[in-house]
This record gives structure tokens, sequence and C-alpha cells, in this order.
């Protein structure tokens, strides 16, 4: 492996938290072997107060505290320092959906700085002084920013050469293409009544490679309308074949 290895360095109140389940199986193995790196920095030891302060009442009044700019700052100069080239993102409800493009786009670059907020959230001074990416992981709230940054490292790390192994695996899982990825099967042929496709069982491979598109395109266009107008857009605007003229399998649901 040649240059230094992809770097997470995670700011929290928790660096207890981290590796955690990124510890294990193939994340854990990858660390462990240096394809990647993890740096979990404590916040409350870039407070230069007696009592290590992190937060403060809101101004104009409100429930909860909000993260301190000043403390916040330091924390990010320091991670900085050491990643200078690396975004800096903050995990945040009101922020923009992480997607795998932009996951991708992360995994092509030399690491992230994650800011993982607490209580009320983080002064916005400091989020647009520092010029803070705000980064969401779906349309729900969390009582911290550190299992949004669990995930976000997770869907990168498994992207780095040499942690899944197969590059086929990568190449046919959920949007990729913008498509969701086709269902799986494995033995026994019948369980409880339900079979597998015969298709799958053909040893044909243009048939099977046909039905698992036909299978993702079916499964875009039910669950993911943004995704499947955005497959078509990419498609010229037409329908595919598959979408008209469906490959006929025996299935017992």
């Amino acid at each position: 492996m040649t240059g230094a290895p992809w770097t997470a360095s995670v700011l929290t109140l928790f660096p207890e938290m981290f590796p955690g389940p990124l510890g294990h199986s193939l994340a854990g193995r990858a660390l462990a072997n240096g394809l990647w790196r993890l740096e979990a920095s404590d916040i409350r030891g870039f407070a230069t107060d007696r009592h290590h302060m992190v937060d403060d009442t809101p101004a104009g009044g409100g429930p909860g505290m909000v993260m301190k700019p000043d403390v916040i700052a330091r924390a990010i100069d320091a991670a900085k320092a050491g990643l200078p080239a690396a975004p800096a993102l903050y995990l945040s409800p009101r922020g923009r959906p992480l997607d795998q493009e932009r996951v991708r786009a992360l995994a092509e670059g030399p690491g992230v700085i994650l800011l993982c907020g607490r209580f009320e959230g983080v002064d916005q001074r400091v989020i647009d002084g520092r010029g803070l990416e705000e980064v969401s992981i779906g349309d729900f709230v969390l009582s911290g920013g550190e299992p949004a940054a669990l995930c976000l490292i997770d869907a990168v790390v498994r992207l780095i050469p040499g942690v899944m192994g197969a590059a086929e695996t990568l190449a046919e899982e959920s949007f990729t293409g913008d498509l969701l990825e086709y269902p799986h099967y494995t033995r026994p042929t019948e369980w409880e009544g339900r079979q597998v496709p015969d298709v799958l069982l053909s040893g044909h491979h243009g048939r099977i490679r046909s039905w698992r598109r036909e299978q993702a395109e079916r499964l875009t266009r039910e669950r993911r309308p943004d995704l499947w107008s955005r497959y078509l857009a990419r498609q010229g605007g037409g329908m595919r074949p598959t979408d008209t003229n469906p490959i006929s399998v025996s299935r017992k649901d």
C-alpha cells in the first residue's frame, strides 16, 4: 500500500464509542491491517476553563444547551492540522442527505473530519466560520452524531480497495447505477412452500443477469421513485426492455 491510509478523524464527547462496531468484521480487519485509520478526539480536551465546559445556554432563550464555538473551533483546527485536505462534516438532521455518490467521493479522498454534535447542536458561527458541511443520514433525530458517524465511516470504508475483496460485490449493490439491489436466495430451494425462482437454478447466466436487472428495476420503481426517475434520465428518458418485457419466472409467494 502506498501513501497514507484513508483516515476518519472523529470529534466527539464520547471517544469511547469508537471504533465500536467498526472494530469488527470487514471494517475491523481492515483497520487492524492498516487499510484505514481512526482517530477519536475528546472535544472536552479543547476546553480551556477549569471545568472543561463545552456548552452554554442558547442565545435568545429556549431549552437545552448549545456547543460553544471556541471549543469546537479548536477541535476542528487541530484535526485539520493532521488532515489539511480532508473535508470537515457536521452530522446534523438538517444536513444534506448522505447518498452513495457522496460516499464514493469521500472514499476517493484522504479522509474525513467528523464533528458529532450533542445537546441542541453547535453554535452556527463555527459552522459558518470553519466551512462545515452539514450531512444527515436520514429524516430522524438521534441523541448525538456518533451513531451517524459510525454509519458514514462504515459506508466509506467498505469502498476502500482491499476491504471487501471481490469487486463484483460492490458493483451489484443498491444505489450502484441508481438501482436498488435485486433479491437474494440460497439453499434450500424450497422453504415453507416458497421456491427459489427457477431462473436462478437454470445455470443460464444471461437469463440470470436479465432477471436480476428486471428485479432491481422493479424494486426501485416501487420503492424509490426518486431513484427511478434519475435512473431513467441516465438511460435517456426511455424505458428499458426489461420494463416492458420482463422475464417470466416460476415463484411461489
